[in-house]
């Protein structure tokens, strides 16, 4: 999948130095919005288990990550993750980052879409749903120019990196929401 400037891609086309190297110079960005993420990615070789975990869980069809690159430099500026999935009941999670740098631009948004195509159209999802801070305004608006509905605000569902709890906004997009727009 690509668009003008940016390639998505697999975790299998992308090397765990590039991996490491996303969250590392991101850290303090997105540690708030993915601490688990940061604190396993606290060295090298704690890292190298979330990847190695995360490629076979994509092998297995339990997880998909979708890694954005800037093809001019060549370099990894966010990511999509496919999670939660529940194939009983045809529904899963996406969560989102790009680096700061980047942000704003409509970029992610894009990515969003594309990884929408492949929630509905290859996993054959039924509901897609994202789970963002009351606080993280940006995302709330992706979810929103990508036809997600908010279903409601779970109080004190998240706890984040320095132990508080926030509230999080939960958004939903229907399988015939999707293909109405």
């Amino acid at each position: 999948m690509s668009f003008v400037n940016y390639q998505i891609e697999s975790i299998f086309n992308i090397s765990f130095e590039e991996f490491f190297h996303l969250i590392d110079s991101n850290r303090e960005y997105i540690k708030k919005g993915f601490p688990r993420t940061v604190k396993r990615c606290e060295t090298k070789k704690s890292a190298t288990e979330l990847y190695s975990e995360w490629t076979f869980e994509e092998k297995e069809k339990r997880h998909f990550c979708f890694f954005i690159r800037e093809t001019n430099t060549g370099s990894l500026i966010g990511l999509v993750n496919i999670k939660s999935i529940n194939a009983n009941i045809q529904k899963c999670e996406i969560g989102y980052f790009i680096s700061q740098e980047f942000s704003g631009k409509g970029i992610i948004s894009k990515v969003v879409s594309k990884t929408l195509s492949f929630c509905f159209d290859t996993l054959d999802m039924n509901k897609v749903f994202i789970c963002v801070s009351d606080k993280n305004i940006g995302s709330q608006k992706v979810a929103l120019k990508n036809g997600f509905v908010q279903e409601g605000v779970l109080r004190q569902e998240y706890k984040v990196i320095n132990g508080t709890l926030e509230d999080i906004v939960y958004f939903g997009l229907l399988r015939e929401e999707y293909f109405k727009s």
